[in-house]
């Protein structure tokens, strides 16, 4: 054991745990967490990184005696956060510390509690955090005035949207609350670019604090397996997948991962209807029918749990055997962070078992594959022009502060951009419309503000991330989720039936103003159905690899027979669609010619864009290819295209798209759009394809 760690850690770990040593990761982040360094700890799923960042940490707090709440554990999920909770408090209590969960499901008696006797270490959310920081009740620089550290679980999750653009903002007020740096601890699995992902925690202090990337084993970070223990196979259709699934390792505890909230209830119902135990978990069923169902699932031993990526972040569900993966994730880090729920047990390997119902997802799922084992994982990069978030957080430091000064402001994140003097459009324009008042030199909310945001003490204001408006399902006084509302409006004849926790309801009433439907039972004819579910954009190397696939290359895992076939096929359908040397443009026999760049959805976006001349003014993109005009010749094509890698432009964006930014009311229709544009942007990879050969051919 590292003699770093304090001695009453130290006897814990061996006298209460039974442990004889610490992880290669554990025992070599210890020196810089205890320095006081920012750092990154990278480690497979089940790696023990909350104990490398809390077991330093804790002795630290000790050696330093910090009293009051001086560390934060920030995760995505409050799930995560009550699922750790126990774990913490143990370890805290080891020195006679506490700990104390803080977040929307947290009661007002137990908040009470925790602004009573602020415990030492708080586990909560960004967002709870802001609400916090500008909640009338809570004395934020009372309660977080002796803050030293914050650790921040699956970092990777925060940093590839606009909850890291908002985390990051909500760590710079904080450090001002405090009066001292915060050491910055981030947990991930996977990542293609840690270094990058590291300084981009470290927000305003990158450069000045010293940094550490700890990750002594990069092998265990790819995860590779051997290929014995990931197959391959091609099922054809839901109800086949649950055939295989109900007569495959029977006795044994099984995950199964589904890209859709529908696709789970689907799958869900199915497997029932065979007999097999199974419980369900995804974002539209209420948190208590999801904790009952992993409760239940995690005592049981002959079980299938169906569920979307909320159970991909860390949760324990108990000793898994099996992870089953219907058709292909998005990403090789999601499919990692799947992995990695297996194999915890000693004896036990991680395993994966595909089941893809088509001949596209079939050749999606092998191209995965085939960048998993080339040891390629997606770097986690920040969303550029968080304007909106910008917004956001200067009506927020209003809240917090009542009254900002007019010319300090941009005080408040510490330097950090984009929240500097470049924000000074958007505040003026927070001014101009209303949402901030002006007078006597100092900002402070105005009517506009309160109108738009204002409901519920401004909790709109302190929810980056808001759903499409979706009606509550009750049974008697139980509530089992929540549905998209057109479920409820669509015509149908005889009984309207849902479906949701993998069972059938019929609706005996609908509550429009309240936005709630009341069911009972029913014995079968349920629908799911949830808007912006089940899709994801393709990135450009995902895209590369499928033509990869196509033109022969198969990942090294133990692929079935009908799904070496059913690929057979795809490739010969698809033959005259790739070509290793660069693009190809197709004339098909209907006439439609098409463009196959085989370049990711944003980079299409961004020709679509560039080339106006030679695109389909009506169907235009998608992943891998873009319609272009029927009368296009190979000379035109060539005139037109010459100079295009010079002159690439940002996608066009409709206006009605504004809609789906949020805080998009607060913002110049012209920023909003221009961050849309170049979120949807792909310039690099735009130019990359440009500068390739380009075949012509006829099918």
């Amino acid at each position: 054991m590292p003699p770093d760690l304090d001695p009453v850690v130290l006897h814990h770990l061996v006298n209460t745990l039974g442990w004889r040593d610490l992880r290669p990761m554990q025992r070599a982040a210890v020196a810089p967490v205890r320095g006081g360094h920012d750092a990154l700890l990278l480690a497979p799923t089940a790696g023990g990184k909350t104990e490398a960042a809390l077991f330093p940490l804790l002795s630290r707090m000790a050696e330093q005696r910090w009293t009051g709440t001086s560390v934060l554990y920030l995760a995505p999920l409050k799930a995560l956060l009550n699922n750790l909770q126990p774990r913490i408090e143990r370890y805290a209590g080891w020195l006679g510390r506490r700990a104390a969960v803080w977040h929307g499901d947290v009661n007002t008696s137990r908040r009470r509690a925790v602004l009573f006797e602020r415990p030492d270490i708080l586990l909560t959310t960004p967002e709870s955090l802001e609400s916090m920081l500008v909640s009338t009740k809570v004395d934020h620089r009372l309660f977080f005035a002796d803050l030293h550290a914050v650790v921040v679980d699956e970092v990777h999750a925060f940093a590839g949207d606009d909850r890291g653009w908002h985390l990051l903002a909500v760590l710079e007020r904080l450090t001002r609350v405090a009066s001292r740096p915060l050491q910055r601890v981030g947990l991930s699995a996977t990542v293609g670019n840690p270094g990058e992902l590291l300084t981009w925690l470290q927000g305003s202090g990158a450069g000045s604090r010293p940094a550490q990337v700890v990750a002594p084993d990069a092998a265990a970070v790819v995860d590779r397996q051997p290929p014995g223990d990931i197959e391959l196979d091609y099922v054809g259709s839901l109800a086949n997948a649950a055939t295989v699934i109900a007569g495959l390792h029977g006795g044994e505890k099984r995950l199964v991962f589904c890209e859709s909230r529908q696709t789970v209830e689907e799958l869900g119902q199915l497997l029932r209807e065979k007999g097999v135990t199974t419980f369900l978990s995804h974002a539209s069923l209420s948190v208590d029918e999801r904790r009952r169902a992993e409760q239940a699932f995690s005592e049981a031993r002959d079980c299938v749990i169906v569920s979307t990526s909320t159970l991909e972040l860390g949760i324990d569900v108990g000793d898994l055997d099996r992870v089953i993966q219907i058709d292909a994730p998005a990403t090789v880090a999601s499919f990692l962070q799947r992995l990695g729920r297996t194999g915890r047990r000693s004896g036990s390997s991680r395993n994966c078992l595909f089941l893809t119902l088509g001949g596209d997802a079939l050749t999606e799922a092998a191209a995965l594959l085939l960048l998993w084992a080339r040891g390629w994982v997606e770097p986690v990069s920040a969303p550029p022009a968080p304007r909106h978030i910008v917004a956001q957080q200067v009506l927020a430091l209003c809240l917090q502060e009542h009254r900002v000064g007019d010319q300090l402001w941009t005080q408040a994140w510490n330097g950090l951009p984009p929240f500097g003097e470049s924000a000074r459009p958007i505040v003026r324009h927070l001014v101009e419309h209303g949402y901030l008042d002006q007078d006597g030199g100092m900002l402070f909310i105005g009517p506009a503000a309160e109108q738009r945001f204002g409901h519920r003490h401004f909790m709109d204001l302190t929810a980056v991330f808001t759903g499409p408006p979706e009606f509550t399902v009750l049974t008697g006084r139980t509530e089992l989720g929540r549905i998209d509302p057109s479920l409820l409006t669509e015509e149908v004849r005889g009984d309207r039936r849902l479906l949701l926790g993998g069972r059938s309801w019929r609706v005996t009433y609908i509550d429009w103003r309240r936005r709630r439907c009341f069911v009972e039972p029913a014995d079968g004819g349920g629908r799911a159905r949830w808007r912006g579910s089940g899709w994801a954009y393709l990135g450009f190397e995902l895209n590369r690899s499928m033509r990869d696939v196509l033109l022969g290359a198969d990942p090294p895992v133990a692929i079935t027979r009908r799904a070496a076939a059913r690929l057979a096929e795809v490739r010969a359908d698809k033959a005259h669609l790739v070509h290793p040397g660069g693009t190809v443009i197709v004339r098909e026999k209907d006439g439609d010619l098409r463009w196959w760049t085989w370049a990711g959805f944003r980079a299409n976006a961004t020709l679509t864009a560039t080339l106006g001349e030679v695109v389909d003014p009506v169907e235009r993109f998608d992943d891998s290819a873009i319609r272009l005009r029927e009368d296009l010749t190979p000379q035109a094509w060539r005139s037109l295209t010459a100079d295009a890698a010079d002159r690439l432009c940002l996608p066009e964006i409709d206006e009605k798209a504004v809609v789906g930014l949020k805080f998009n009311a607060a913002l110049p229709t012209r920023l909003a759009m221009a961050t849309l544009a170049a979120r949807l942007a792909d310039l690099d990879r735009a130019a990359m394809v440009l500068r390739e050969p380009t075949r012509f051919l006829v099918a």
